[in-house]
């Protein structure tokens, strides 16, 4: 018997693959193919940012160095600035992937500007980027503890570098022993939840959509990370307010999206059981909806008022050091 034979994408006539993807089946590989130049412009962005904190650290007008008067030598610390851009580089990219992970999850417009196709690409390529930048952000921190235990032999100075930053509850100095286990959650809480999207068809749809909506959790907590840790907003001046500023959209558009989901089984409708909802699963939704609510008019007061938590930039800096040695 003659095999069918079906087009291809150039209209040519291809025998049928035994082993055929389902039509929305979409790969890791051809998803980091399609991130390169995401990964590119995040590249440049990462590079300005540490020429802008380099040229500041080298005039003096660096926040970092009011903390740190120590640091004022960026070709010493360089590693540490470049774990600052990097950081910063992956808190946009992270923000820019919940803006449009809420646009797909939300009420959609009747005429697009993209496809939900192109948003979906973009959704999935900006957030493999925001996650090799954010490994980026903690492998220069290490690098930069690394070089700073100078008096410890090689095979120390890895090990301290190493479990200074990756593992949990290892860091033992400032305010680093509350910020560095946020980050590092924010790294170990983005990396399965953003690649569990290529497994959905092992584990199940639903149990993916319910573990995805866990990537607010991620934004949060790297959020959190940088107003504790970030010395660039430690003080009340103009980065911390653009930090709190950028928080206002993706607040509003949370609780659009919660307001409005773009699935019905997620609407409030009448007080019953529909749909396989319980009342308890109704309930969590709309207390839900109060506190996105709440975040909002939390964030517009922050911003109106001035009262961010942002400390005051001290006459005599004080002379610490990124991480103190502990008495002999």
């Amino acid at each position: 018997m003659l095999r069918e034979m079906t087009p291809g994408d150039d209209g040519a006539i291809e025998p049928p693959s035994r082993d055929r993807r389902p039509a929305d089946r979409v790969s890791l590989r051809a998803d980091l193919r399609a991130a390169l130049p995401d990964a590119g412009a995040a590249v440049l962005v990462t590079v300005a940012v540490f020429a802008f904190l380099y040229v500041r650290m080298e005039s003096g007008d660096s926040a970092t160095v009011a903390v740190m008067p120590f640091m004022d030598d960026p070709a010493t610390y360089w590693m540490y600035l470049l774990s600052q851009a990097f950081g910063w580089s992956g808190l946009l990219w992270a923000w820019g992937t919940v803006m449009l992970g809420l646009l797909l999850s939300g009420p959609r417009p009747a005429r697009p500007p993209v496809s939900r196709q192109v948003l979906e690409r973009w959704h999935r390529t900006t957030s493999l980027t925001a996650m090799a930048l954010m490994f980026a952000h903690a492998l220069m921190f290490a690098a930069e503890l690394v070089r700073y235990e100078a008096r410890l032999a090689w095979a120390e100075r890895l090990w301290a570098g190493f479990a200074d930053t990756f593992v949990p509850g290892w860091y033992d100095s400032g305010t680093g022993q509350i910020a560095i286990p946020i980050g590092q959650g924010a790294l170990y809480l983005a990396v399965p939840l953003g690649l569990l999207f290529y497994v959905r068809h092992r584990i199940g749809a639903n149990t993916w959509r319910r573990l995805h909506r866990f990537v607010i959790v991620v934004y949060v907590l790297s959020v959190w990370h940088t107003l504790l840790y970030g010395t660039n907003v430690w003080y009340g001046e103009w980065p911390r307010t653009v930090l709190w500023l950028l928080q206002l959209p993706v607040a509003a558009l949370l609780l659009l999206r919660l307001l409005r989901p773009a699935r019905r089984s997620e609407q409030l409708g009448p007080l019953r059981r529909r749909e396989g909802v319980s009342l308890l699963g109704r309930a969590v939704r709309a207390a839900g909806r109060v506190a996105a609510g709440a975040v909002v008019v939390g964030l517009l007061i922050v911003v109106a008022s001035g009262h961010d938590g942002g400390r005051e930039r001290p006459a005599e800096p004080a002379s610490t050091s990124p991480h103190a040695h502990e008495p002999e």
